[in-house]
């Protein structure tokens, strides 16, 4: 059974996204779905059209920096919103596929645009347990 859940938490005038899964790339899938749930509803999104994305970073708490960076390009400059993600990491090297829609306005009713993914509160790590958590704070 999987342990997935994405959370927002609260920093300053920002907002923090959070994965938590039971493997470290469903944290990060998790974590991208946080970045739309800043958005929007991610429920509201239909996974209608697959878009492939690669990155790669010098370890897994940058990774994750430039794996949400990479969503937010992509939303921005496809007009898409995202609600689900399927991620593969082999090293310091992430290959991905998100599926959503293209923006409308009245269905997903944005709330606000995320500019980036930034090191504040940044964390990728396995607890005691097994879980992994990645976070990090959105500029919004």
């Amino acid at each position: 059974m999987s342990s997935g859940r994405w959370e927002l938490f609260p920093h300053e005038a920002d907002m923090g996204v959070r994965g938590v899964g039971s493997s470290k790339e469903e944290a990060f899938e998790q974590a991208a779905v946080a970045l739309t749930a800043v958005i929007t509803e991610p429920q509201r999104v239909a996974a209608r059209e697959a878009v492939e994305m690669t990155c790669d970073a010098a370890d897994d708490e940058l990774l994750l920096v430039t794996w949400l960076n990479a969503c937010i390009y992509e939303m921005a400059t496809r007009r898409m919103l995202f609600s689900r993600f399927e991620v593969h990491i082999n090293g310091t090297i992430l290959r991905a596929k998100g599926w959503g829609e293209t923006i409308d306005a009245d269905k997903h009713q944005p709330a606000v645009e995320v500019k980036g993914a930034t090191c504040t509160s940044l964390l990728v790590r396995q607890d005691d347990q097994g879980i992994w958590v990645a976070q990090c704070v959105v500029d919004v």
